[in-house]
């Protein structure tokens, strides 16, 4: 019998990154003569709302998320449950969740995971009950910088670079108090972080020790970035002075803080809370590696 055929389905979000990168091209490129069947959805031409049914109709094994992380986190929330496995194709701007699981940003190569890979169980973090975040939220200062990002005209490093100092100058300290299975304390933070993973997308860590499959995630709590941290984001990641950074494994949190700060959820901005829950979804997807 002839070997059966592997059917994959690309769903393009072409407006994330900071290029026009014609994908449909580069992948059928990559896949001719090879034993594979390969369907499109383009995010910007067949619209948001209509791709819960578009997967759940296709027989696809493979869904690969060709975007930023929220296009991944988007179409990791609509294979779950299934018996589907998520791809990643990096295409966004700053592709945190890629660089976490060491997914080239080169096309060919990122490419050939999908064709050769193995799936793996990835964890997820339930937010507010309602959303799912892969990678990393947070409450404060980053969510900030993403607001004043989305409104910018540049894209990528250059575009983060551009609104770091706007950032740091109306930096803000919260009050905040913390709840989880195992504590409950009060603190004041300019961040907090709902870690599933290690880095940031710029190559940042602020979680040395979080792993996306232990069924944990982890709340930082950043009280002050003193210039030896945000060096040992960036150069020599380690253990940080917990006056300033304070890192606590959880599966359960609740956070209120005495103003509204600026939240986000996997690098997509979602306004201004005064209250966030959060909880761990364990082996909520199986992604390629």
């Amino acid at each position: 019998m002839p070997a059966k055929i592997t059917k994959i389905l690309f769903v393009i979000n072409s407006k994330a990154g900071p290029g026009n990168t014609s994908w449909e091209s580069i992948i059928n490129n990559y896949f001719t003569e090879k034993d594979f069947s390969i369907d499109f959805y383009d995010l910007q031409k067949k619209g948001f709302d209509n791709l819960k049914t578009a997967i759940a109709n296709s027989d696809a094994s493979i869904v690969v998320a060709v975007g930023g992380d929220g296009t991944v986190a988007l179409v990791a929330q609509h294979i779950s449950g299934s018996s589907k496995s998520l791809g990643i194709i990096p295409a966004g701007s700053a592709n945190g969740m890629a660089k976490e699981l060491a997914i080239p940003i080169k096309p060919d190569e990122a490419l050939k995971i999908i064709e050769s890979g193995r799936p793996v169980n990835c964890d997820a973090i339930k937010i507010n009950d309602k959303n799912i975040c892969l990678h990393l939220s947070d409450i404060g200062l980053n969510a900030r910088l993403i607001k004043y990002f989305d409104a910018g005209k540049l894209r990528g490093k250059l575009g983060y670079a551009m609104v770091l100092f706007k950032t740091l100058y109306r930096k803000k300290i919260m009050k905040i108090d913390i709840s989880t299975e195992s504590e409950h304390f009060s603190s004041e933070a300019i961040m907090v972080v709902i870690a599933n993973a290690s880095k940031y997308g710029t190559g940042a860590v602020i979680n040395p020790k979080g792993k996306y499959d232990d069924g944990f995630f982890e709340i930082v709590i950043v009280r002050k970035l003193a210039f030896k941290e945000l060096l040992r984001m960036m150069l020599s990641p380690g253990k940080f002075d917990p006056k300033n950074i304070q890192i606590i494994k959880a599966r359960k949190l609740k956070l209120t803080s005495s103003s509204k700060s600026h939240f986000q959820i996997d690098g997509e901005y979602i306004g201004k809370v005064n209250s966030v829950s959060a909880e761990i979804i364990p082996s909520y997807i199986k992604v390629i590696l």
